[in-house]
């Protein structure tokens, strides 16, 4: 034959279409995925079944796992031996299969990630769970099939009672598929199939109520139940696990104690990533982690550091390690053969029609050697009734088959009821042993009618179902491991973060920052105050805020945009500290900044942003009114808050309920009050109607405006540039119609300085005041006594640098007693340069100032 006549010519593209399609069809049946009857791939299935050939059953002494692996490898799985061993140290770990089918000896690895033995020095034998998996298999219940060189028989499934695909679940990456089946609780699944078998059309709800969610082997919670209905009703979906952590609280620091952990998560490696993150400064206020896990449980200790907030740490570690971790459910198993993407239900009912036609095959069985014997008890009996016949022709005949031959002759038997009797020992001539006979026949006349019945009765076949699987419930089942959480399965940003009062700083360059009230200490009026920012030598701190951590920003710029923006996402620095550049982290335009602020505790209050309302004040005495509601849906790139007009700009934005009254001060050190009810509210893009009226003189502009909550508590705080301020009565401004020039709050001298800011404070109050230097003083508003609203005022800061001035002021809320009496190192006696003027010449100044210009 020539070489050319060998060579057969074939499309590469179509011999390896067939090829791939082939190996894919090899790894997706016959090695990655399991199949839906037994939840088994086939080297578990081998496992389990070359262990039962060994006779290697509970009640027998261990064997070495190397004789187990070859005695599989060579009869039934011909493939690599690591993956044979494999599959039999993770079906003894109890950390990875809810119910283990495997009893280990020796080292089985750890939920740490250490690898097993290996097999030459574990032993290994059946659970009793795993022999039940095999019950019945003599009886001819499920196909054998050739092994690969057709010289045994091996099962193609497992007969077994345990739902095993739902209770051990599963996980095996094929071509072009993969599964991911969570562990469930045993006797969850049983009471569902039992459901199932005695209502066929329930659906996942009713199913749910018995099956509430998996259950995995290393317990935790399970956080959320969105996911777990996805999975049951689809096939597919997200199971969110967390692990179980409790805070317990020391006497120099709390610890968070965790003694359960997710599925699937390697405790060494998770207590080495919490280090981690801390060593890279990413998770703030632990101290140190530690393993204390022995065999009795598990135990990782986190130590939180004193100045901490330890459920901040805990959400933390919950966010950033895998404490809280999802199980991607991908329910995919072997349907006849071929996979499929199955939901609980369809799970549950090829796992009943399993048990349905394992029950008839083994029924049948059962009726066939029960009447395969009861035919030879007939004999039997007809022999001992007629002994001395029968034996006489035992006696008499040449050979057994002649004597076979005379006893089918005489007494009308077949060839095997007369083989039983040449067979049959002398003992059972006795009169007990006829007894028995007689017995046994009539007990297996019974059993016959029994089987006769369950394969007749439909009905009769599924109790017996029922009876076989609330026996295994019995016998195996246990209580529930993992705790199911019914909320929500997403974060909240503000479970990271302590509810700690800040101070927020806005420098004049754009530079922004957050910072813990408590770096902040109070000092005696008249002190030079602290080091504040360190900023570049023409950036000065222009803004400051107190907030609280979950409060929501408000920005609203010089051109009237507001900006959202949550507390905790502005970046924390100390006080000395630059901060972060507003433009890095708002859509604001080059030419615009950041010049007033609104902290809202919760924006999602519908109510609350209906009854509230924002005021505008701009630089020209414009006043505008509208309602919180029109800024209560953030969005990136900010919104129109108010029309401004070309040589104007927003100095103040204050949140009102409806019932508030308003004081506006302008440079010259006037102020006028009036109720918001003169100013209606209007649209989100209004310009807004006069306020106040300035001066012509080209330098005058509104300072600051206010909002008077309760005038009986409160008073009126002016501070000028040279650091002179004053408190007055808040009824020392008479109420007026918007839109005048209003009246005298200030004697604004040469001294003094003009005005550059107005507060409503009470004596629970603290001052924070920083000058253009940078330098900030804290003082007690209750060390400023109240006075004449148009006199000079007392020295609240003693400003070192002759062309140094107040660049802002802000009122936060007082410190503790023991904070209160504390004075910083930098700090100096207090001036009292209380310069009034005699009280007859300020009453006369001030009537005087009383001279009102309306709109």
């Amino acid at each position: 034959m020539l070489d050319q006549d060998r060579i057969i010519k074939v499309n590469i593209e179509t011999e390896m279409r067939k090829s791939y399609i082939d190996y894919s069809m090899s790894v997706i049946v016959s090695r990655a995925l399991p199949d839906v009857r037994d939840g088994f791939k086939p080297v578990h299935r081998r496992i389990l079944y070359g262990m039962r050939e060994l006779g290697n059953t509970h009640d027998k002494p261990y064997k070495k796992c190397a004789r187990i692996v070859g005695e599989v490898l060579g009869k039934y799985h011909p493939h690599g031996d690591s993956s044979v061993y494999g599959a039999l140290v993770r079906m003894a770990q109890e950390w990875s299969m809810r119910y283990t089918l495997v009893d280990g000896q020796g080292n089985f690895g750890s939920v740490d990630g250490d690898s097993a033995a290996a097999m030459r020095y574990t032993e290994a034998r059946l659970q009793l769970m795993g022999e039940a998996m095999m019950d019945d298999l003599e009886k001819e219940t499920v196909d054998m099939m050739n092994n690969f060189d057709d010289t045994l028989r091996e099962p193609t499934v497992m007969p077994t009672k345990i739902p095993n695909l739902l209770v051990n679940g599963a996980s095996g990456i094929a071509v072009g598929m993969a599964t991911n089946i969570p562990t469930h609780n045993l006797g969850e699944v049983i009471d569902a199939c039992v459901a199932y078998i005695d209502n066929r059309d329930i659906d996942i709800d009713g199913l749910m109520e018995y099956i509430k969610a998996p259950d995995f082997p290393t317990g935790g919670f399970i956080y959320g139940m969105q996911g777990v209905r996805d999975a049951y009703e689809t096939g597919r979906g997200r199971v969110i696990m967390r692990a179980r952590a409790e805070i317990e609280p020391g006497e120099n620091h709390d610890k968070i104690v965790i003694t359960e952990i997710p599925y699937g998560v390697n405790k060494a490696e998770l207590i080495k990533q919490i280090a981690d993150l801390v060593n890279d400064k990413k998770i703030e206020g632990i101290s140190n982690a530690n393993d204390e896990s022995d065999r009795e449980g598990m135990r990782i200790v986190v130590d939180v550091k004193r100045d901490a907030n330890a459920n901040v740490v805990l959400n933390k570690l919950f966010k950033m390690t895998p404490l809280q971790t999802s199980f991607s459910v991908n329910c995919i198993a072997l349907v006849k053969g071929r996979p499929k993407l199955l939901s609980l239900k369809d799970c549950i009912s090829n796992f009943v029609n399993h048990r349905h036609d394992v029950v008839i095959r083994r029924t049948q069985y059962d009726l066939r050697k029960a009447e395969e014997r009861a035919h030879i008890l007939q004999g039997l009996i007809i022999a001992s009734d007629n002994i001395d016949e029968v034996v006489h022709i035992i006696r008499s005949a040449q050979n057994p088959q002649a004597a076979i031959e005379g006893l089918m002759n005489r007494f009308e038997l077949d060839e095997v009821q007369a083989k039983a009797i040449v067979e049959m020992r002398l003992r059972q001539l006795t009169n007990l042993m006829q007894e028995q006979l007689r017995n046994e026949y009539d007990e297996l006349l019974k059993q016959i009618e029994y089987f006769k019945q369950i394969l007749s009765d439909e009905d009769l076949c599924m109790k017996v179902i029922k009876d076989e699987l609330i026996e295994v419930k019995e016998q195996f089942g246990d209580e529930r491991r993992s705790e199911i959480v019914y909320s929500s399965e997403e974060f909240n940003p503000e479970d990271f973060y302590a509810d700690d009062e800040m101070v927020i700083t806005i420098s004049h360059m754009g530079y922004i920052k957050r910072t813990p009230l408590a770096e902040f200490r109070a000092q005696a009026r008249g002190g030079v105050g602290s080091k504040g920012t360190s900023t570049r030598d023409t950036d000065f701190v222009e803004y400051i805020y107190p907030a609280t951590m979950h409060n929501t920003m408000l920005f609203f710029t010089q051109k009237g945009r507001c900006f959202w923006m949550k507390v905790y996402e502005i970046p924390e620095g100390a006080k000395n500290s630059k901060g972060r550049a507003i433009q890095n982290m708002l859509n604001i335009d080059p030419d615009d900044a950041i010049n007033v602020c609104l902290r809202i505790k919760n924006l999602n209050d519908a109510e609350f942003c209906r009854s509230h309302y924002v005021v505008f004040c701009t630089k020209n005495g414009i006043i505008k009114k509208t309602c919180l509601q029109e800024y209560s849906r953030p969005r990136t790139n900010g919104v129109n808050a108010i029309t401004i007009r070309e040589d104007d700009r927003v100095i103040g934005v204050r949140l009102t309920n409806g019932e508030n009254e308003i004081i506006i001060a302008n440079r010259n050190g006037r102020a006028i009050r009036f109720h918001e009810s003169k100013v209606r509210a209007m649209g989100r893009t209004a310009t807004g109607v006069r306020g106040m009226t300035i001066d012509e003189d080209g330098s005058d502009e509104v300072v600051g405006m206010v909002c008077v909550n309760d005038p009986q508590t409160e008073t009126i705080m002016v501070v000028s540039e040279q650091g002179y301020g004053k408190r007055s009565d808040i009824e020392d401004y008479r109420v007026t119609n918007r839109g005048a020039k209003g009246v005298k709050t200030l004697n604004i001298t040469e001294k003094t300085g003009k005005l550059v800011a107005i507060k409503v404070v009470t004596d629970e109050n603290d001052l924070m005041i920083i000058n253009k230097s940078g330098i900030t003083i804290r003082l007690k508003v209750a060390d400023v006594r109240i006075m004449g609203r148009a006199t000079q005022g007392v020295r609240l800061i003693n400003l070192e640098k002759r062309n140094d001035q107040i660049s802002s002021v802000c009122k936060v809320q007082t410190e503790d007693e023991e904070e209160e009496t504390e004075m910083l190192s930098d700090g100096v006696a207090p001036v009292m340069d209380e310069s009034e003027g005699s009280s007859d010449a300020s009453v006369s100044e001030s009537r005087d100032e009383e001279t009102e210009t309306n709109e």
